[in-house]
């Protein structure tokens, strides 16, 4: 274990060396360093040789420098990470042991950090907040960047004073909010699907789409995380962040260039018109939780029977809401956003369905298929659904479909996430104003569960959902 005053002193990089980039994890003996964030930060050190980089693991348990490198090593070799990397990144790290929340040791300890370090919050979000606290009014390094874990807040207001907090610390532009959903290659390639192909653009509006859905259904049942899901439940964890973000990706104006700014100036600009699709939560809202059933050769218990779960708070597992973007654009369009867990079909990406044409001709058979275009997030795929001639008689109309896979990006989504907090390029990440949108759009529909207005349903593990939703 460090010394607190043992940190990394401040480097000059020469020309073309690679860059120093300093990261501390706070919370570093937790689950999503070893699982999420070490792994992906391998990923990154696999594809380029563009920074050398110095982990600082710092939390409250006692940890041996021994056992803090072994843990990195485990994580790193569970990515796949180059060994000379692996052995690279484990004789520059660290592990300090410190409160986060006291001032008296955060304060000295960030402040003798090198310029352009990175602090990375791997906490709950009461603690990421009082460690912001402890960290106001102490001399920053230069270019200090933050990386935050959703949720950012649990409303509106508690957002807003949030984000009053960390401006406190630095400037906007050096606040990365994370969304590891962002980090997916198939949600950043909406970029280069709609605007750089002629086929697409024209016809991306309502004029010619009646509808989208944006769906995350999983066969995966709570796995041992009550303590997190069960005080969120599913419009929170998936619907109220990562799920709005791809709506306002799918659904932005044409950007001018692929500017942090320009993107999510649109992303803002898009989430403000945003609204439920009939004002009412009541009726623009639906929720259920899973009862006992199977998936697959597996046994689920009752939700509420769970390991963790207190069935006073009324936790739904599966969550959807319809809304509209109130723009010239997307008028009429109803967009339904859904997130649930064990369901019977793993299902995970967006579908947007076309309106029919205005006539079929005199003389061709059945009604033609609808134009649908599925954009898979995991696995990524795109298909396209066409209209075509039959092969037998060749006036019958059936459906045809154009399909492929998409390469995996050699980086997870936290690798693509790090490499744009290295490079201080926030596009990745959510600014303050959005995850203030986000929860202003949502916050009717809690508000009306919260007092009892939507009914909760029922569905068995391993079904697709109630049998009572249209």
């Amino acid at each position: 274990m460090t010394d607190l005053a043992n940190v990394p002193a401040a480097s000059t990089t020469a020309p073309g060396a690679a860059q120093e980039v300093t990261l501390v994890i706070f919370g570093a003996s937790g689950d999503l360093t070893h699982r999420l964030l070490l792994p992906g930060l391998g990923t990154l050190l696999n594809s380029t040789g563009r920074f050398a980089v110095t982990v600082i693991g710092a939390a409250m348990d006692d940890v041996s420098d021994d056992a803090w490198k072994q843990l990195v090593r485990d994580a790193l070799t569970e990515a796949k990470t180059k060994p000379a990397r692996i052995e690279e990144i484990v004789a520059r790290t660290r592990y300090v042991k410190i409160d986060v929340t006291d001032p008296q040791a955060i304060g000295p300890f960030v402040s003798t950090l090198p310029p352009n370090s990175v602090l990375y919050f791997a906490l709950p979000p009461a603690v990421t907040i009082k460690a912001c606290q402890a960290l106001v009014g102490v001399t920053l390094p230069e270019g200090l960047r933050l990386g935050l874990e959703k949720p950012f807040g649990t409303s509106g207001s508690t957002a807003h004073d949030f984000n009053t907090l960390l401006a406190k610390l630095v400037p906007e532009r050096q606040i990365f909010r994370i969304d590891h959903f962002l980090g997916k290659a198939t949600v950043l390639n909406l970029l280069g699907l709609r605007f750089t192909n002629r086929i697409f653009e024209p016809v991306w509006n309502g004029e010619n789409i009646e509808s989208v859905a944006i769906v995350v259904d999983e066969v995966l049942a709570l796995e041992g995380r009550a303590g997190y899901y069960d005080r969120n439940g599913a419009l929170r964890d998936m619907i109220q962040s990562h799920l709005l973000l791809v709506m306002a990706l799918f659904a932005m104006e044409e950007v001018a260039s692929i500017d942090e700014r320009e993107v999510r100036d649109l992303v803002a600009h898009t989430l403000r018109a945003t609204s439920l699709w009939t004002g009412d939560p009541v009726t623009s809202s639906r929720r259920a939780r899973y009862t006992a059933g199977h998936i697959g050769d597996r046994e689920v218990p009752d939700y509420t029977a769970e390991d963790g779960v207190d069935p006073a708070r009324n936790t739904e597992t599966l969550a959807e809401v319809d809304l509209r973007v109130n723009n010239a654009r997307w008028a009429g369009v109803k967009f339904t956003l859904r997130s649930g867990k064990a369901l019977g079909d793993e299902r995970n990406g967006i579908t947007a369905i076309f309106k029919p044409v205005a006539h079929v001709p005199v003389g061709f058979k059945g009604e033609a298929p609808r134009n649908v275009l599925s954009i898979g997030i995991k696995p990524q795929t795109i298909a396209l659904q066409l209209s075509t001639n039959g092969a037998g008689d060749k006036f019958d109309l059936e459906e045809t479909v154009l399909s492929t896979d998409l390469d995996d990006s050699p980086l997870r989504p936290y690798g693509e996430i790090l490499e744009f907090i290295f490079e201080g390029n926030p596009i990745l990440s959510v600014r303050g104003d959005v995850a203030e949108e986000c929860w202003r759009i949502v916050g009717p529909v809690l508000d009306a569960w919260a007092s009892g207005a939507v009914p909760m349903s029922t569905y068995r593990a391993g079904w697709a959902g109630p049998t009572d939703w249209v």
